[in-house]
């Protein structure tokens, strides 16, 4: 995709319209870059993928930086949405345990493939686009939070004789790092070892009502 920019007015609403068109191409560029990774997706993929014209994408993004920023956006709702439910649990070590069958549950859905999409799109913007490492960072943190939540609650009632800032930045660390091997691999052996072990460390420093 070219980088020309062109100018909008950011002050002007979106219509329902406007805001479902939009929405598709950014669902539309978040599904190419996953699969194809950024410099391979094309602005004529993207204007096929999501069935509108070139000068309707620069109606709402005004270069492809802008599109980038809204793609890490959406794929950060997406990941932390999908284990919204299990966020609020994550005070228990049952709560845990759910979680991490669940994640990993939904990479034998997807066959180990494709990976982490905030961590993916970090790989390739992290060394040159550093506002979007920014932005990959801020979806990191945010995800980070959600763990650190359920942590902080159940050392809060003294149930946990560890940092859960720690913990929480090292089981996401576990996470990442399990996604990336299973994806390699093609096996979801990596990521249930990874937060296996997180997890069972987290059951050692627990303190036993």
């Amino acid at each position: 995709m070219t980088t020309e920019t062109r100018q909008k007015d950011p002050a002007k609403p979106l219509t329902p319209k406007g805001r479902a068109t939009r929405r598709r191409i950014v669902a539309a560029a978040a599904q190419l870059m996953y699969e194809r990774g950024l410099t391979e997706a094309t602005l004529e993929d993207l204007r096929a993928a999501a069935g509108v014209s070139g000068s309707q994408i620069y109606h709402y993004f005004a270069d492809k930086q802008a599109l980038l920023l809204a793609v890490i956006e959406f794929q950060t709702e997406a990941v932390l949405e999908m284990q919204e439910p299990h966020f609020t649990r994550l005070d228990t070590m049952a709560g845990l345990r759910g979680w991490r069958d669940a994640l990993v549950e939904y990479q034998r859905r997807l066959q180990c493939r494709g990976g982490c999409p905030i961590g993916t799109l970090g790989t390739e913007v992290a060394e040159n686009n550093p506002e979007a490492r920014l932005a990959v960072a801020s979806g990191f943190l945010r995800w980070e939070s959600a763990i650190r939540e359920g942590l902080t609650a159940m050392h809060a009632r003294g149930e946990l004789d560890a940092d859960p800032d720690d913990l929480a930045l090292a089981t996401l660390a576990a996470l990442q790092g399990g996604l990336l091997l299973t994806q390699i691999q093609r096996e979801v052996r990596p990521l249930e070892v990874a937060l296996d072990a997180m997890l069972d460390h987290i059951a050692r420093v627990r303190v036993s009502p």
